[in-house]
């Protein structure tokens, strides 16, 4: 089962930082932890996911239940709607998404498949916002799903807002791993492939993600021109060839990238 383990660079804040709350950092160890499996956890999975005691994750699993976050019968827990109050608060206060949001769903009818936008957190993208024309039913790709940076198209763009050197440190710190037959997994050739696609101004990235699926990102500006988020319309192989993406979509997902970066600030 995975575990929710802190990062190096989380370890060593802690250990500097005397204002660190062990006890709060725990707690949102134990609520994430919900997310490595697709079911109600027992004590002992949850313990595990989390890299606590039993005694330890036992109370603050009561301290959770009582505050409305969780809900159990003693041998399995499960998260509970009041949760989402958490992500609601984020997206809510996101001037990102409130921007895009219109934005997306605008040339998501347009262009007639889904259009997701994503930032950069560690080494994954996390897709924040989602628009989908009404014909289109997609499973998976939502808002708080993750996939690695390395091997996407709005992880590449975003990616590729750094430096060279930052960005051969970021690539040779990272597990790059096959998600499909596709995924490019030599480093070197990775890091590449970023500048380039930095370079271009778009990433197109080919059934390296996820099998049968493809997709086309360009980078989302604010108005003094940092990269912010990335903007990708992705659809399944047998509906559109790479040429299509970058006739159809690219063109569409620059216009909305120009119009936005004024309004980001």
């Amino acid at each position: 089962m995975p575990r929710v383990n802190r990062t190096a660079e989380e370890e060593e804040a802690r250990r500097e930082n005397g204002e660190f709350i062990e006890s709060l950092d725990r707690g949102l160890r134990v609520l994430q932890s919900f997310g490595t499996e697709h079911r109600p956890m027992t004590l002992s999975d949850i313990a595990k996911a989390s890299n606590l005691s039993r005694a330890t994750a036992r109370r603050i699993l009561l301290t959770l239940q009582r505050a409305g976050f969780v809900a159990g019968d003693e041998r399995l827990f499960s998260l509970t709607p009041r949760v989402l109050a958490l992500a609601s608060a984020y997206l809510s206060s996101n001037q990102i998404v409130a921007v895009m949001q219109p934005l997306m769903d605008e040339i998501s009818t347009r262009a007639r498949e889904v259009c997701s936008l994503a930032i950069l957190d560690g080494q994954e993208a996390v897709f924040i916002a989602r628009a989908s024309p009404a014909r289109v039913f997609s499973a998976g790709i939502d808002i708080g799903y993750r996939l690695p940076a390395y091997c996407t198209s709005v992880g590449r763009v975003l990616l590729g807002r750094l430096s060279n050197d930052d960005l051969t440190s970021a690539i040779a710190a990272m597990a790059v791993t096959a998600q499909t037959p596709e995924t490019v997994t030599d480093k070197s050739i990775v890091a590449a492939t970023i500048i380039a696609d930095r370079n271009k101004g778009y990433s197109l990235v080919d059934r390296e993600a996820e099998p049968g699926f493809r997709s086309i990102s360009v980078p989302i500006r604010r108005y003094d021109g940092a990269v912010v988020a990335a903007a990708n319309i992705g659809a399944h192989v047998d509906r559109i060839t790479t040429g299509e993406m970058i006739d159809r979509f690219l063109p569409l997902l620059k216009d909305m990238a120009t119009t936005a970066k004024p309004l980001l600030v």
